[in-house]
């Protein structure tokens, strides 16, 4: 491939397309979990749409038997409604290109390729696997390029016959012009492809099945799409695809080439390409962990795309707004789990608390929650939830922030422990005890003069005073705000849990 940088294009609706026929289509294929580098895709593709008030494509790629299942299928669907992402056309909803899932398809592409056939841009190849092996060696050994060498291009009717009768079953393959293929990436600029790094490719298997190189895009032209954007990883298949378009548009299959726009690698640890068996890559765990969705896609954005130089932080409404493939940066981006975290965390605390305490309903009750259905209270949850809000990153976090107050006792953690009962604790424990009882339990602020008090009897500043009741009432040496967290616990647990904590010191 020779490749030149060339200024992007002019600015328009749908780079040359009015936006009102912006057609861009999302169709992975259902093999294992969803990830986020297919849900970066799938934001790219949706917010383009919108914000060209276009027509998005949910399109299914399942001609894959033995790696496809109903299951994946199901949890795309499942990913796309949790995301927020409304599609046009495709399953469930229907549209005038129906069916929307390749396995559904399989007579059109069958079709198409018998008139690729009769037309002479496609045609049988021969060739045995052993036979292209060897024949590719020879070619890497001479330095030449070890691509397809069009052996089976223009046999001879005897040769043809003389294949059949060794009983060999040939493939489909189409057949590349022989000429430089240029086209402009929305991303990338202009890029030229020479024609001995293209060879004829496979478009039918022996078996009469389709393969990918002939069903992308002919879905695509008959979907009459106009916009294809994608990883970068199939950057190398647009010079087959645009040379396919054209021999579909001279068959009246296609009405054009759409443009392309190839989207940055998202690497993840180690500078490597993120893939679908990295653990941080799989969308299940972010929702697992209680990422919210515009959380989520907020960071996700940002792996190409910026809404400005100095703001990170912005709602999928105003990413829409603003977005335009052609400001995508074409170098590879990492994905950054704690900048993730962080900006799930803005987003968090930029719910209403009412919306807050819905979505960490999951982890409030089994099998998340560690105390009895019965043991939760609904008023000291409504009351600690604004502290709490606060403090997480994921809504996950709630559960171990909010334990010790639905528990008949804190679950101690031991390393805290050890950190905050230092020589003298229960000295200071016992004079919090006298001060927080005697102390206006109305007011979070009378609780913290209180632990002042007692710190100031021992020569301690509130920092070091209030570790060993925090940790005797919570189990841990972090956590919510420590004086509204004792008034809403409760005076009389708060006083137990003290003259526990004096107990064990006692022992």
């Amino acid at each position: 491939m020779a490749s030149a940088s060339s200024p992007k294009p002019p600015a328009s609706s749908g780079q040359g397309v009015p936006a009102s026929s912006v057609r861009v289509r999302f169709c992975p294929s259902p093999t294992g979990n969803p990830h986020v580098g297919l849900v970066r895709t799938a934001l790219f593709n949706w917010a383009f749409a919108r914000h060209h008030q276009g027509t998005l494509v949910f399109r299914i790629e399942d001609t894959d038997a033995a790696r496809d299942s109903e299951e994946s299928y199901q949890q795309l669907l499942e990913a796309m409604r949790w995301l927020g992402f409304d599609w046009d056309e495709g399953p469930e909803v229907g549209g005038p290109h129906a069916p929307y899932r390749q396995s559904q398809r399989m007579d059109i592409y069958q079709d198409v390729a018998r008139k690729l056939l009769d037309a002479g841009h496609a045609y049988h190849c021969y060739c045995s696997q052993e036979e292209l092996d060897s024949r590719r060696e020879a070619a890497r050994a001479a330095g030449r390029p070890s691509g397809y060498d069009g052996h089976c291009r223009d046999l001879t009717a005897a040769q043809v016959e003389e294949y059949k009768a060794q009983g060999r079953a040939p493939i489909v393959r189409f057949r590349m012009p022989d000429e430089a293929i240029t086209f402009t990436d929305l991303v990338r600029g202009e890029i030229t492809y020479l024609p001995e790094n293209v060879p004829d490719y496979g478009i039918v298997r022996a078996n009469g099945a389709p393969l990918y190189t002939l069903v992308n895009p002919v879905d695509d032209a008959l979907m009459e799409i106009t916009h294809v954007l994608r990883g970068e990883d199939l950057l190398s298949s647009t010079p087959r695809q645009i040379a396919l378009y054209k021999a579909l548009t001279e068959l009246g299959i296609a009405k054009g080439t759409p443009e392309f726009g190839h989207l940055p690698y998202v690497m993840g640890e180690g500078n490597k390409k993120l893939s679908k068996r990295d653990p941080q890559s799989s969308l299940n765990l972010y929702r697992e962990r209680g990422f919210l969705p515009e959380g989520l896609l907020n960071y996700l954005s940002l792996l190409g795309w910026s809404l400005s130089a100095d703001r990170d932080v912005f709602s999928v409404e105003e990413m829409v707004a603003a977005f335009d493939i052609r400001d995508v940066n074409p170098n590879p981006a990492r994905f950054d789990l704690k900048k993730c975290e962080a900006i799930n965390a803005d987003h968090i605390r930029m719910l209403d608390v009412k919306d807050f305490t819905e979505r960490c309903a999951p982890w409030l009750k089994a099998p998340f929650a560690p105390w009895a259905p019965e043991d939760f209270d609904e008023a000291k949850w409504q009351a600690i939830a604004p502290h709490a809000q606060t403090r997480l990153k994921v809504l996950s976090e709630i559960t171990d922030n909010v334990d010790f107050l639905f528990l008949p006792e804190p679950v101690m953690d031991e390393a805290s422990w050890q950190k905050a009962m230092k020589e003298g604790s229960d000295a200071l424990l016992r004079t919090a005890r006298e001060k927080l009882e005697a102390a206006d339990w109305t007011s979070a602020e009378s609780l913290k003069e209180a632990v002042l008090a007692a710190g100031e009897a021992h020569g301690l500043k509130l920092g070091k005073a209030q570790a060993p009741v925090r940790v005797a009432v919570t189990g841990r040496t972090v956590g919510l705000p420590l004086f509204e967290s004792l008034q809403i616990l409760g005076k009389e647990k708060t006083l137990k849990r003290i003259d526990a904590a004096l107990a064990k010191l006692a022992a």
